[in-house]
């Protein structure tokens, strides 16, 4: 290589260790390889020499470039290391620091109104019971007598796991699969209730992936209609905290209670405000019914002797009805603005004697 390569090939490599910064780099690499580049210049002029010279001048003009090349890429390298480790120094986070203070948390309405639900099926003798979010056809769909065909099964309402040789799991889409192991595993009479998280493919203003249910159980020897009538008024007025609430029940239809129904309760939207109580005007909030013998005969009950009545809502939508909540999307914004204006202080336990929501 002649000596004035030699020599620019040496500027070159300190002018790139010095750069100190990708842009810096880059002002390089245009200085010397753009298109008024020193070197590209040197390119330039090879056209002028004559044949014997202009090869070998080729060769050596290539291999500067090339090494150049090199240089440059191996120094960008370093470069962006240095600048995504200072980037991670300089945007770290201490996990480790305490929150943010606030002047006062707030418990979740969903929270809540679990809570006050608990409190009151639990002066009438119910009991609390729990199941696994991710379920089996068997619990979630072929116990409670819903049929293959049924739309529900579609993957476009369910959440379903990749398939495993002894079956397909899926997100249970509502809370009844606890009943079913609930009767399988104990002996009548039960009395129970199942909150819990449930999920669906469904998603707009009024429906969200995963929400909250709550479910009602009974079982015995004796139970009928009346009994589950009874149980749907004694709550909606404990909830609402209402003395009187009208409750009317109107014929549906469901595949795991027969007969079924729709709970209707009393209100009134005069001026365009929705006020629970009488009124004239009637809002659907729940599904009831008579559990139908053939879930009795899926989880070992004998239907000939014993029979029960069911009966779930959402636990977002009865939510929305007490506090006055517009959008049921808000639930899950994470806004501390919300939690602080629909929250509930943390010592206010919901009791039946002291008050659901102060």
């Amino acid at each position: 290589m002649h000596d004035d390569l030699k020599d620019l090939l040496s500027s070159l490599a300190e002018e790139v260790a010095a750069a100190d910064s990708v842009s810096a780099l880059e002002a390089v690499r245009v200085e010397t390889l753009g298109k008024k580049g020193r070197l590209t210049g040197l390119l330039k002029q090879l056209g002028a020499l004559p044949a014997e010279e202009r090869s070998e001048r080729g060769a050596a003009l290539n291999a500067v470039k090339q090494t150049l090349g090199e240089l440059l890429e191996a120094r960008a390298a370093t470069l962006r290391d240095a600048e995504i480790d200072a980037r991670l120094a300089r945007e770290r986070i201490d996990v480790t620091l305490p929150i943010r203070p606030e002047a006062e948390g707030r418990i979740h309405p969903i929270s809540q109104t679990m809570d006050e639900i608990v409190a009151i099926f639990g002066q009438m003798g119910f009991s609390v019971a729990e199941g696994p979010d991710i379920e089996d056809d068997f619990h979630n769909f072929t116990a409670l007598n819903i049929p293959p065909e049924h739309p529900a099964r579609q993957m476009h309402d369910t959440f379903y796991l990749p398939e495993r040789p002894e079956g397909r799991n899926l997100l249970r889409t509502h809370t009844s699969p606890v009943q079913i192991r609930t009767m399988s595993t104990r002996q009548p009479p039960i009395r129970i209730i199942a909150p819990g998280r449930t999920y669906r493919c469904d998603s707009d203003m009024t429906h969200t992936p995963m929400f909250h249910q709550v479910e009602a159980l009974v079982v015995d020897r004796s139970t009928h209609f009346g009994h589950l009538k009874g149980a749907i008024t004694e709550f909606v007025r404990a909830y609402f905290e209402l003395d009187d609430v009208p409750v009317r029940l109107r014929p549906s239809f469901f595949p795991f209670t027969e007969p079924s129904a729709e709970v209707d309760i009393g209100c009134s939207r005069k001026g365009g405000e929705l006020k629970i109580g009488s009124g004239g005007d009637w809002l659907e909030i729940m599904g009831c019914g008579m559990v139908h013998p053939n879930v009795l005969r899926a989880s070992g009950i004998d239907p000939d002797v014993y029979q029960g009545f069911a009966f779930g809502m959402g636990i977002e939508r009865i939510a929305m009805l007490k506090y006055g909540i517009p959008d049921l999307r808000t639930f899950y914004d994470s806004d501390l603005r919300w939690l602080r204006h629909y929250g509930f202080v943390p010592l206010d336990v919901p009791t039946t004697t002291g008050g659901l929501a102060r």
